[in-house]
C-alpha cells in the first residue's frame, strides 16, 4: 500500500482494491488500517473506501485532528474526484446527478428516488433519505472483449455511502463489476471504481492539500 504524503498530522495512502478500509471486528483482519498502524503506530481514520473502492485514503495521527477533519469534512474538503469504468456508451458528455438516497439497513442497499418539483435539498421528504449530487464527465469510450464501456470521472458534491455506484445505477450504467448494483460484467476482476483525487484545507497549517492518485493500468479500454 502506497504512502501518499506523510507529516506530523496526517498520513495519506493509496487503498489497493478488495482491502477493508477498517476492521469488521474480526480478528486478525488485513486492512488498511491495519497496514498503516504497522508502518506508524496508533493513527485514526478520517474517512473509508468500500473494500473494493481502491484508491486515496486519510488517516490522522491523533485524535485532535481527527476531530478537527471529520467535524468540519464538508467544509474542508475542497474536491473529490473519481474514475470509473461503466458498462455501456453513455450519450451524455456531461452533466449532473441529483437524486435523493435511502439505504435499507436490513439489505445494506441504497436506493435512489427522483426528486420533485419544487424539492429542496436542505429537506428531505422524508426524514431518512438523504440528498446527493455527483458531476459527471465522460473521459473515453472503448470496448473490452467485444463489449462496451465508457470511463468516466465523477465529482462529488455530496459524501454519501455508495454514492457513485448507486448513480451510475440510476442512468443505467453500472460500475463495471458492481454486481451489488446491478453490473452484469466484470471485465477486470474487480470493481473499476477508483478514488483519484481529493484536496482539502490542512486543519493545522490552513494551507490546500491537493493528493492524485495515477488511474489503475487494468481501466485502460
Amino acid at each position: 500500500m502506497e504512502i501518499i504524503y506523510e507529516d506530523r498530522w496526517l498520513i495519506v495512502v493509496n487503498k489497493p482494491s478488495g482491502l477493508l478500509s477498517m476492521s469488521t471486528g474480526k480478528s486478525g483482519e488485513d486492512t488498511a488500517y491495519s497496514r498503516v498502524y504497522d508502518y506508524a503506530g496508533k493513527v485514526f481514520i478520517v474517512h473509508r473506501l468500500d473494500r473494493d473502492t481502491s484508491g486515496l485514503l486519510v488517516f490522522a495521527k491523533d485524535s485532535d485532528t481527527k476531530l478537527a477533519l471529520q467535524e468540519n469534512w464538508d467544509e474542508a474538503v475542497q474536491e473529490r474526484r473519481y474514475v470509473a469504468l461503466l458498462e455501456g456508451d453513455i450519450e451524455d458528455e456531461d452533466g449532473w446527478i441529483e437524486t435523493w438516497l435511502y439505504e435499507n439497513r436490513k439489505s445494506m442497499m441504497v436506493h435512489c428516488y427522483a426528486l420533485e418539483k419544487g424539492d429542496d435539498p436542505s429537506t428531505p421528504p422524508r426524514k431518512d433519505w438523504q440528498f446527493a449530487s455527483t458531476h459527471c464527465s465522460t473521459l473515453k469510450r472503448g470496448q473490452i472483449d467485444g463489449k462496451p464501456y465508457t470511463m468516466v470521472e465523477f465529482e462529488l458534491e455530496t459524501g454519501r455511502k455508495n454514492q457513485i455506484r448507486v448513480h451510475s445505477q440510476w442512468i443505467g450504467h453500472p460500475v463495471a463489476g458492481d454486481r451489488k448494483y446491478g453490473a452484469q460484467t466484470n471485465p477486470i476482476g474487480r470493481l473499476a471504481l477508483h478514488a483519484q483525487t481529493l484536496s482539502f484545507i490542512h486543519p493545522w497549517t490552513g494551507k490546500t492539500m491537493r493528493f492524485t492518485s495515477k488511474t489503475p493500468k487494468s481501466f485502460k479500454i
